[in-house]
């Protein structure tokens, strides 16, 4: 089994995403989303709140940033990481994160218009941009399998 630690959470967004850049100058965005859990005990309804942060990078990031606001519904895909620090106190703390994989909104009660972004190499990612060069009659590259689609991408 090759991740074992995959979690799928749904919720809304407690607010907007937060888009900063490392000084290297890649794109992170930090969200932050309530799951709320209800049940009913006794013959009473109880319901339950969570919160969770979690860290999209790079281009997903950027689109998350661009698309997504307070309040929307959300399905978030990903790794539990967990930090540890200390304050300057000497107090010790820690944290569970998302290391979010995918991201999108939920559309149980909503509806979404997809634009694909282009991409920076303007091929699919993992391509060579030198593949089909020196093939003779300048024909294209075959077609390569991927395994790495976007979440917009079909793989078929």
């Amino acid at each position: 089994m090759s991740n074992v630690n995959s979690v799928t959470l749904i919720g809304n967004l407690v607010e907007d995403p937060e888009l900063r850049f490392t000084p290297s100058g890649v794109a992170m965005t930090k969200v932050r989303f309530a799951v709320n859990k209800r049940y009913q005990s006794q013959g009473e309804w109880q319901e339950e709140t969570s919160f969770f942060g979690g860290t999209c990078w790079r281009d997903m990031g950027e689109n998350v940033a661009e698309s997504l606001t307070k309040g929307a519904r959300v399905v978030v895909v990903g790794e539990l990481q967990q930090r540890s620090w200390e304050t300057q106190d000497g107090d010790k703390r820690s944290i569970v994160e998302v290391d979010i994989k995918e991201i999108g909104p939920s559309l149980r009660w909503a509806t979404a218009t997809v634009t694909k972004t282009p991409r920076a190499d303007g091929g699919w990612s993992g391509e060579s941009q030198s593949q089909g060069q020196g093939q003779g009659q300048g024909q294209p590259a075959a077609p390569v399998a991927r395994t790495d689609y976007g979440p917009d991408e079909a793989p078929f």
